[in-house]
């Protein structure tokens, strides 16, 4: 297949021509991982300028962010507050005017002492006192310049609605909109006009700071350009619950449900996200506003948008808002419901979106995946993601594919933000099976776990609940023997087993190396494995920073705890991994022409 003509045909042709057609290298570097000597607690937007000479040192054209929207208490960049406005925690002090004073100097020092940078984990603390600070800085100055008046004027659809939001739920004592006083949870107009009047100089603060956060966002993406690289964000479909955007329009979502996933062989209750489901009927009513507005913002910062679970467009994993917690997803059912209307549905939304924006779409189109979503994603030129330790071949042979077999529209890597690093996979879960999956598919069939788990797994072997085979467990006929059931009965087992025996030891055989097969990762076998990816037919290869400093020894200890965030947990360790050099370091180091070698004998440069 001639790649680069089915690009230039498709939904997206504008767009890969503006682009263009060659093959790219990129990296996922979340910002909150990033530090340089003058941050103040977390990376910031002139710390991404450092990031991007680093992308254009290593031969890396694209850099993917995390989403940069405002994140809520759990400080999740899935969960945000807004789908428009930015985190202040982002914002660079000394950029903006009022930021040199010798007041805020010695105001940043003594922040820099209580949150010092190149610790293992960034604290979010960090938050509330770079807004105060801000906040200081706004009172000191205020501005009403005509370029803060033509932010306003082009944002009007969420700005002010925004700012509201935020203040009202200061006043609030922080709860969540829906617990408000009735007066303002409604939003009646004439108590939302008062609250105003009452407490206008807060709510501009709102709105200065969003300004500030666009100017050098902005400036960011500019300097990108320069250097050739392409930003890649990540906007959520979803919004919180508890955002300004579900506030403010209400009628847009479905408050009775929360979203989430099935359940599947990773994780065995599946997922409970919690986001409210779109309307999406109602939102079409109005000409999808909602959906190109969002759009029309990202792209003053992106040239490419990564749509988060792409397959929720076409049907989303709907749970019951008041079903127990501890339920996860296990009682979720898809809506739209008919099957038969998935396509049309999916391909309404992404069409409109494609139509609706200069950057070009990337679709996350991971798990189970209908059948109807590479079908639209290809004709509208869309790629998606291949994940290495999931691009096999799973009905037959039960391996993985070699390079050749990614899919040319696709962007190809070893990771994503929700897994493991690759050289914590490799040690800790190829070759091995969920164990609470395993116990609830026992239980069903009436099968003693107990009983059987020492004759399946090797316990040795067997860690952060992930159990691997016994080598002798080494034939079907022997799983069912040991599982004492009728084979037409254990075919899902069946399956785990398949795809999951001795998967290490062919993956080794793939990677080309010779001899025993080594347990543990190191910078050969990352480098083989880097390899597969960018030698792959994927249009994109983009890596987690992780992986790509895996190249080097530069992490040290347990390489599972090096991970950006677990699924189905919260904790102060998600989303708050911080990398182990700074980002001056980080551009002196010797990786640096590794890493452009290996990107330019893979003809991505």
């Amino acid at each position: 297949m001639d790649t680069a003509k089915e690009l230039l045909k498709s939904g997206s042709k504008e767009k890969w021509k503006k682009l263009g057609t060659a093959k790219r290298a990129g990296v996922v570097f979340p910002l909150f991982s990033a530090y340089s000597k003058n941050s103040l607690g977390i990376g910031d937007l002139k710390d991404l300028k450092l990031i991007i000479d680093w992308c254009h040192k290593t031969g890396n054209s694209i850099l993917q962010l995390l989403p940069m929207n405002e994140l809520g208490g759990v400080f999740c960049p899935y969960d945000s507050i807004s789908s428009f406005a930015l985190e202040p925690s982002y914002l660079s002090i000394n950029l903006i005017p009022g930021g040199d004073t010798e007041s805020v100097k010695n105001k940043v020092e003594d922040i820099k002492k209580a949150f010092p940078a190149g610790q293992p984990y960034m604290s979010y603390r960090i938050k509330q006192e770079k807004i105060n600070l801000l906040h200081d800085i706004y009172l000191q100055g205020c501005c009403d310049c005509q370029e803060l008046r033509n932010f306003i004027k082009v944002n009007s659809y969420w700005l002010a609605d925004f700012a509201l939001f935020k203040t009202l739920k200061k006043y609030q004592g922080e709860k969540a909109w829906f617990d408000w006083e009735e007066k303002y949870k409604n939003r009646d107009k004439a108590a939302l006009e008062a609250f105003y009047k009452e407490n206008e100089k807060e709510i501009s603060s709102e709105i200065w700071l969003q300004w500030h956060l666009y100017a050098q966002f902005n400036s960011a993406k500019e300097y990108a350009k320069k250097k050739g690289i392409l930003i890649k964000g990540d906007l959520p479909i979803l919004i919180s619950r508890d955002s300004a955007d579900v506030w403010a329009h209400q009628e847009f979502f479905k408050l009775n449900f929360a979203s989430g996933a099935p359940p599947d062989m990773y994780c065995a209750k599946g997922q409970r996200w919690g986001m409210p489901t779109y309307q999406w009927e109602r939102i079409a009513d109005d000409g999808y506003r909602y959906i190109k507005e969002k759009l029309k913002y990202a792209q003053n910062f992106y040239d490419i948008l990564r749509i988060d679970h792409v397959v929720g467009i076409f049907r989303i994993w709907s749970i019951p808002y008041n079903d127990p917690l501890e339920n996860q997803g296990l009682n979720g059912v898809f809506d739209p419901k008919d099957e038969k209307e998935w396509e049309k549905h999916g391909r309404n939304i992404l069409s409109m979106m494609a139509n609706n924006t200069t950057m070009l779409l990337c679709a996350e189109d991971l798990g189970v995946i209908p059948k109807a979503c590479p079908k639209v994603l290809g004709k509208l030129g869309i790629p998606g993601n291949d994940v290495q330790r999931w691009t096999k071949e799973w009905v037959k042979i039960h391996d993985f594919l070699k390079p050749k077999g990614y899919r040319a529209l696709s962007v190809a890597m070893l990771s994503t933000h929700d897994t493991t690093n690759w050289p914590a996979w490799w040690e800790n879960e190829t070759g091995t099976f969920d164990e609470g999956l395993f116990m609830r598919r026992c239980a069903e069939r009436g099968i003693d776990y107990n009983s059987v788990k020492p004759k399946l797994f090797d316990l040795d072997r067997s860690r952060h609940g992930r159990m691997r085979w016994l080598d002798s467990v080494a034939s079907v006929e022997i799983l069912i023997a040991i599982l004492g059931k009728k084979k037409e009965e254990l075919k899902d087992f069946i399956d785990f087993y398949e795809n999951t025996y001795r998967e290490k030891e062919k993956l080794w055989k793939q990677l080309g190396f010779k001899g025993p097969m080594r347990e543990e990762s190191d910078a050969g076998i990352v480098s083989e494995a880097l390899k597969i990816t960018l030698d792959s037919n994927a249009i994109f290869s983009i890596q987690l920073i992780t992986d790509w400093l895996y190249l080097t020894e530069l992490f040290k200890g347990d390489t599972y705890q090096y991970r950006i965030n677990t699924p189905g947990t919260t904790n102060d360790k998600n989303w708050s991994l911080t990398m182990p050099l700074s980002l001056e370091e980080l551009l002196e180091h010797k990786i640096c022409k590794d890493i452009k070698k290996m990107i330019a004998s893979s003809g991505r440069i």
